[in-house]
């Protein structure tokens, strides 16, 4: 993205405010409903795109995944799943629609393809993912040397 739009940061802190507080109902909301705390597991798939979680070997509920970006631990560096050429198409849901809402409002965090790591910006910029795509919930997963951010969608309870 070209420098050429402004950037307003009191109006970015009000949209992080808002997807922050957002996010956080959403995301205590969906623990509480689904019971997604104490004796659970869970797994997931890049390529179909789906987090299951299961008790006593039973699957109660399945999500949608967009994954959101990744951290490089080793390089401290931050790359959005809309610039990462390795991704399955079907993790990547509509994230494209970040990248657009970005650039549309003078957000440049989020059209670009990646920035140095800072947690509080990486942060920021999950929670405004989380509601520009009208997320259910945020998951991380972190190996040795990353941590993968996704949103949740479309849950489906099974009994």
């Amino acid at each position: 993205m070209e420098d050429r739009l402004a950037h307003d940061h009191s109006d970015w802190e009000k949209v992080v405010l808002a997807a922050r507080e957002r996010a956080h109902a959403r995301q205590a909301l969906m623990v509480e409903r689904f019971g997604l705390s104490g004796d659970v597991q869970y797994r997931w798939s890049l390529d179909d795109a789906l987090i299951m979680w299961s008790r006593g070997g039973q699957v109660f509920l399945t999500g949608r995944l967009t994954m959101i970006g990744s951290v490089s631990l080793t390089r401290q560096t931050w790359l959005w799943s809309w610039a990462n050429t390795s991704l399955p198409r079907a993790v990547l849901g509509e994230i494209e629609r970040v990248r657009r809402f970005g650039e549309a409002n003078g957000y440049p965090v989020l059209p670009w393809p990646g920035f140095d790591h800072h947690p509080e910006l990486v942060a920021e910029a999950r929670m405004v993912a989380a509601s520009v795509l009208d997320a259910e919930g945020l998951w991380a997963e972190e190996t040795d040397d990353m941590q993968l951010h996704f949103l949740i969608h479309d849950l489906v309870a099974h009994r």
